[in-house]
Formats: structure tokens, C-alpha cells, sequence
């Protein structure tokens, strides 16, 4: 039995657990086309039945917008689903924004709309916060001058919030933050331990508010806070099968 094995073990006998992951690159492979992502099917049925256990709640935590996120998964309640990296959470609707963000927001959209116009592989994904400038598709060459461009553009602004990603950058006229979100969700559903899984670096955030007796899976490559590491998104398919199984047999006195 690995280490990580042994803590997911440990984890599933927690008498009431969270499990929160993120979408694309752990649940779903990385695909070229993001609207294309979908969940490895037994990936989803092993949510499903953790969602369906007594005193355990899943959640998707996403950079994805919350409505985009319910599309591409297909999930609804009881899993939940919180999207823009924790500013949309399920049990309160899309961020509500005053004015001036409003009037920010609009702001920013047109600008990036200009400053991507006509470069090859680049798209712009609308949130309900913000908006989110992908690269992945664009020449190596292409994605730098842009992602560049808005750093010293764009993402100076007051009141823009920016998040890194890979091949990509967020930019919000809110705060977004996946750790602050996971604590949030963690006392609202008042869970004893935590299982988080993230492959990108906006999920750093998360790993780092974890606490002993939580397990923290990263998936691929790069430095990370998690105290586990695994390889791509079947093996999280693994790891979500032995938490139900485990967890399916728990004594109810546990």
C-alpha cells in the first residue's frame, strides 16, 4: 500500500469529510477545445456514489465560471459546484457586483476583446467576475506577446485581480481564491478532514490551507504544497474508488 494510499485509508473513516477537486487536468483531461472537457466516466461514478454516502459532501472547486462548470461535468446536487477560482459558490448564486465593479468589468472586457483581436489560438472566456485569456491554442510565440501584453495592460488596473494559470490568466474585478473558498466550504459543511486534488498553480492556494489529517493530491508535474503526488487523471479515478470503498463499509459509530 503507498503512502498515499494510507492516508486516503485514514481519511475516508473521518466521521464527516469533504472531498473538493478541481475540474480540468484531475477529474477531466486537458483537452485543446475547453468546452470539449468532460469527466472520465469512472471518475464521475465514484463521485456519484461519494456524494450519495451518509455525512460526506463533494464539491468541484473550479477557475471555470459556475454555469460553464455545471456544463462540461454534468453534475448537479448533491455534488456542489463553485466556479471563477471560490467567487461563485452554488448555495448563493453568481457574484452579485455593484456598479463600479459592473462598470470595471465592462471596462476590462473591451479592452482585452481589443488587445487579442485578431491573435491566432487566443480566446477570451467571459465570467460572470471577469474574464479569463487563454493561450493554450496560440503559438508558443503569440501566447507570450499576449499574456504579456495584459500583465502590463490590463492587469494594472485598479481593482483587477489577476490569477496565473496554465496558459492561462484570470482577471476578476473580485477577489478569487480557492484556499479562502475551501475554508468557507470546510466550516460550512462543518468537515472533520479534507481530501483536495489540483494540478494547476491557482490550486496552491487550497494545498496550502490544509490540515493534519487532510490529504492533498497533486496531479503532474511542478513545485507543490501537497503532500501527495500522482500522475494524471485516471489515477485520481483510483484514488476516488478506494475513498468509496473504504468509506462505503465505515462503521456508523466512527
Amino acid at each position: 500500500m503507498t503512502d498515499l494510499d494510507t492516508a486516503t485509508t485514514a481519511l475516508a473513516r473521518a466521521p464527516r469529510l469533504l472531498v473538493a477537486l478541481d475540474f480540468d487536468g484531475v477529474l477531466a483531461p486537458i483537452v485543446d477545445v475547453p468546452s470539449h472537457a468532460r469527466p472520465l466516466p469512472d471518475s464521475a461514478a465514484a463521485l456519484a456514489e461519494l456524494a450519495a454516502l451518509p455525512d460526506t459532501t463533494v464539491a468541484l472547486l473550479s477557475g471555470r465560471g459556475r454555469d460553464d462548470l455545471a456544463t462540461v461535468s454534468g453534475f448537479g446536487s448533491p455534488i456542489r459546484l463553485i466556479g471563477s477560482h471560490g467567487s461563485e459558490f452554488d448555495d448563493g448564486g453568481t457574484s452579485l457586483l455593484d456598479d463600479e465593479q459592473r462598470a470595471r468589468l465592462d471596462l476590462l472586457t473591451a479592452e482585452l476583446r481589443e488587445l487579442v483581436e485578431g491573435e491566432p489560438g487566443v480566446a477570451l472566456e467571459p465570467k460572470p467576475a471577469g474574464v479569463a485569456v487563454h493561450v493554450r491554442n496560440a503559438p508558443p510565440e503569440v501566447g507570450t506577446r499576449v499574456l504579456d501584453a495584459v500583465r502590463a495592460g490590463p492587469a494594472t488596473r485598479d481593482g483587477i485581480e489577476t490569477t496565473p494559470g496554465k496558459a492561462v490568466l484570470d482577471l476578476s474585478v473580485v477577489r478569487m481564491d480557492k484556499g479562502a473558498a475551501l475554508d468557507l466550504l470546510r466550516e460550512r459543511v462543518g468537515a472533520d478532514a479534507v481530501l483536495f486534488a489540483g494540478d494547476d498553480v491557482t490550486d496552491e492556494t487550497a494545498f496550502a490551507r490544509l490540515r493534519p489529517g487532510d490529504v492533498g493530491v497533486k496531479v503532474g508535474s511542478g513545485d507543490t504544497a501537497a503532500e501527495h503526488r500522482v500522475d494524471a487523471p485516471p489515477d485520481i479515478t483510483t484514488l476516488l474508488q478506494l475513498l468509496v470503498e473504504v468509506r462505503r463499509v465505515r462503521p456508523s459509530d466512527e
